[in-house]
């Protein structure tokens, strides 16, 4: 069994409110599908699974406000089987000797009833058909009443539980604010993390003048052989600048966990990247160093249109092994 816990999306995140499962119980999941989608203070997650297997358990609602390093959901990996929960021994007698005399004289016993199959407590009665529309629309079907046979969950039923969702927010004037909430908490979560970072972390400043010139000469003269929709932004030869230094420096190219650093195997870059609402988010392009120009153009443009969208990935957030900012017009 491996266990899915609230991953840490940021050196200043303590704990995120799972917004919604992408995943039921006994689904298949694969190692980088997305299996949930986690609030933090500055944008919603989707969060991916670090493992392959089933679903074994779901252990927090949506809606529940979950501590880093809580365990949320248990998967069984592939080549393992599931652990029974309940072994019916309650209803064996004990043994019991018997002499050859009595089981002789003894009447023939009549056969055992057949038992009636045992109901599990909890499970929904619920098609697939039924689960797959509640997953397409968002409802959670253990909140919808159900009107098919025997208290069965329909198709009708999940489109009705899901109108009654809708109206349930239009009509919550927190729903109204939402935006503005979360604009006024990631810009608090920020100014914190900087001004702790400020009071509690030894800064040390190191400044040089570069010369771009032959760079942007060369800039130029390779977009004008590119069609439009795929040149180059001047932030890419940054990002590819950076990334190729690390190989170089490898110290660098930490990850601080558990109050340690942790030399990376890997050069993931973090590129700050302002959202139009307010606030500052800093995703990682991966394996920078081993991508071409073109590669990390269509990554860069890749993450800015999500995270300006709120849907970056968890691993984007808790990847980056260095961070470069102030990239100017580069993102724009």
């Amino acid at each position: 069994m491996a266990e899915f816990v609230m991953p840490t999306l940021g050196s200043d995140m303590t704990e995120g409110t799972l917004v919604e499962w992408k995943k039921k119980v006994d689904d298949r999941v694969v190692k980088g599908e997305i299996i949930a989608e986690v609030d933090t203070e500055k944008a919603a997650i989707e969060i991916e699974s670090f493992h392959t297997g089933v679903i074994e358990q779901l252990l927090v609602k949506p809606g529940e406000r979950v501590p880093v390093g809580t365990v949320m959901a248990i998967i069984r990996e592939e080549g393992t089987q599931t652990i029974p929960a309940v072994q019916a021994h309650a209803s064996t007698p004990p043994s019991q000797t018997v002499s050859p005399k009595d089981r002789v004289s003894s009447p023939p016993h009549a056969p055992p009833p057949i038992a009636a199959p045992v109901i599990e407590p909890g499970r929904l009665r619920i098609s697939p058909a039924a689960r797959k529309l509640a997953g397409e629309l968002g409802v959670d079907p253990a909140l919808v009443q159900g009107t098919g046979s025997g208290g069965a969950i329909t198709l009708d039923d999940i489109q009705h539980g899901a109108q009654a969702q809708r109206r349930q927010r239009s009509a919550s004037p927190a729903f109204t604010t939402e935006a503005g909430d979360r604009q006024a908490r990631m810009r608090q979560t920020i100014a914190a993390a900087m001004a702790r970072s400020k009071r509690e972390i030894p800064h040390y400043y190191l400044s040089t003048t570069i010369d771009m010139g032959r760079a942007m000469t060369w800039l130029k003269e390779e977009n004008l052989k590119r069609p439009v929709t795929d040149r180059l932004l001047y932030g890419v030869l940054l990002i590819k600048a950076v990334a190729l230094a690390l190989r170089h420096v490898p110290e660098l190219n930490a990850l601080w966990k558990d109050n340690a650093a942790f030399q990376s195997p890997d050069i993931h870059v973090g590129v700050a990247i302002s959202i139009r609402q307010g606030g500052l988010v800093a995703p990682a392009i991966h394996n920078a160093d081993k991508r071409s120009l073109g590669e990390l153009m269509s990554s860069f443009q890749d993450v800015v249109k999500r995270a300006r969208a709120g849907t970056l990935r968890g691993s984007e957030l808790s990847d980056p092994t260095i961070t470069l900012t102030s990239l100017g017009l580069a993102h724009k």
